[in-house]
């Protein structure tokens, strides 16, 4: 039986008016650590949400990262199957036992409903995209160290990406994802959180699946084709990180005028 679970992400929505995250790094922001991990190391169950049998991935990375936002504020929160399960009906339409229904989400309408609608009682304030899509899922604008930063910053990173079937057979190897010769072609999309980097090694460190999985910078940059910043009060107001060199204010100000 296969290790890993199911696919969800559909095709990205580019939307113009979404915030580019960037915008808000000043120079008074020092660079980020060479590495960070934000799971603090711990190699637990992270809880599949779902995720093994329904193509709900944009709805666990919210479970996901409210456990990493719950984790490194002192005591770590995992929201019931029920919440998650509520949140795939609400926001892609699924109806339980109806499989035709179960057609997975795009990134863009999730955040969307998740800052509109909350999750489990999380709040997300706002979503800041880490760069514009060039030519998905070929290749990001974006960069590692840009990358990292957000993850710094604000606990985690979202993406997107276009799942090869060489990961999949990684994964169940318990290999990194790495670019390999014959990837044996795209099989799907994916939505996790990015909650750990690692710059000497050049890798990232999702969570999927109920595990953390490492992926290669080449692997991102290659396959990635959508990534966000997100925002909420369960990571910065417990936390108390200081705002002077990024620009919170201007962020939520900008916000509240892209969605009046």
């Amino acid at each position: 039986m296969p290790m890993h679970g199911k696919l969800g992400k559909r095709a990205p929505r580019i939307d113009h008016r979404t915030l580019r995250i960037e915008r808000y790094f000043t120079a008074a922001l020092p660079p980020p650590p060479p590495r960070c991990d934000w799971t603090r190391g711990f190699d637990i169950d992270w809880h599949v949400m779902l995720n093994d049998t329904l193509g709900d991935c944009t709805e666990a990375k919210k479970g996901h990262a409210v456990q990493i936002w719950t984790l490194d504020n002192g005591r770590m929160v995992t929201v019931p199957d029920s919440t998650v399960l509520a949140a795939y009906e609400a926001d892609a339409g699924y109806i339980p036992g109806d499989p035709s229904t179960d057609n997975g989400e795009v990134m863009l309408d999730n955040l969307n409903a998740w800052r509109k609608n909350g999750f489990g009682g999380v709040v997300l304030t706002a979503f800041g995209s880490l760069s514009a899509l060039s030519h998905p899922p070929t290749t990001m604008v974006s960069n590692f160290s840009a990358v990292a930063q957000a993850i710094y910053l604000f606990g985690l990173v979202d993406i997107g990406f276009q799942v090869p079937q060489s990961a999949m057979d990684q994964f169940n190897a318990g290999e990194a994802w790495d670019l390999v010769a014959n990837d044996g072609g795209i099989v799907g999309g994916h939505d996790v959180i990015v909650p750990a980097y690692n710059t000497a090694g050049d890798y990232f460190t999702c969570i999927t699946w109920g595990r953390r999985q490492k992926m290669t910078w080449a692997f991102f940059n290659h396959y990635v084709d959508e990534a966000y910043a997100l925002l909420s009060p369960a990571w910065l107001g417990s936390r108390g990180l200081d705002p002077s060199g990024f620009d919170l204010a201007a962020l939520q100000a900008d916000l509240a005028a892209v969605t009046a």
